[in-house]
């Protein structure tokens, strides 16, 4: 079983999301044990205060190095555990980093979230605990609540026995079934929706067709939308074939 541990200022935010669908269902098939630790409780006041003005001045308010720190210590099995920090500066994620951090968690047999709030956190915190910073984009968020669980949402759902067909997980985009490009279009009942039939491919019965056809596809939105994924021979195929 998998230790997941978030540490976060707003503790019912990402219960709530834990307990819910995928991330949930992993919970009860006993595959994930969720933590949820209040930062706050490692305040050193009686206010609960977590941060203050920076050293130096400046616009904003810094996350206090020993509420973080302690924190950590507080749920930290081993030194080897990973520990990932939610922020801008970080490694931006993506289906590899998503495996690779998934397989480091497994290792240990469990993995640490820091929320990352305020304008940053003390660099001490960062001197002392070194995280892996981890980003989901090239903007800022309120906190890092919702990077965390995007984070977590993208490793539980890869952990073997999570999805009721793991085949699903290699057919999305960017997964290695795509070779890292965009997934396919896709078609469910009724076959006419407003005079817009599914493409004949898809009712013959011939898989290998629909396999071809569904690569085609994928290669060509690739092309169209995300062509930084693709080699431009890649590219330019996709155009001619599709």
């Amino acid at each position: 079983m998998l230790e997941v541990k978030v540490l976060t200022l707003f503790p019912d935010m990402v219960r709530t999301v834990l307990e819910t669908s995928i991330c949930g269902r992993a919970a009860k098939q006993g595959l994930v044990r969720y933590e949820v630790t209040d930062i706050r409780d490692f305040s050193v006041d009686k206010h609960r205060t977590v941060d203050d003005t920076p050293y130096g001045g400046g616009a904003g308010m810094i996350m206090m190095a020993p509420c973080v720190v302690e924190a950590v210590e507080s749920v930290r099995s081993d030194a080897d555990t990973p520990v990932l920090l939610t922020s801008p500066q970080g490694e931006t994620l993506d289906e590899q980093l998503v495996l690779e951090l998934l397989a480091d968690a497994q290792e240990a047999g469990e993995i640490i979230l820091v929320c990352g709030h305020y304008k940053g956190i003390d660099e001490r915190a960062m001197q002392l605990l070194k995280p892996r910073e981890i980003s989901i984009g090239d903007y800022v968020l309120t906190g890092g609540e919702l990077p965390a669980l995007v984070i977590v949402d993208s490793m539980v759902r890869r952990i073997e026995g999570v999805l009721s067909d793991a085949a699903s997980a290699e057919s999305d985009s960017f997964a290695d079934g795509r070779q890292g490009g965009l997934d396919c279009p896709w078609y469910t009942k009724p076959p006419v929706y407003r005079e817009l039939p599914i493409p004949e491919v898809l009712l013959t019965g011939h898989h290998a067709k629909i396999n071809e056809w569904r690569s085609q596809q994928a290669l060509k939105r690739t092309s169209e939308r995300r062509p930084d994924l693709l080699a431009d021979n890649d590219a330019d195929s996709a155009l001619k074939d599709a």
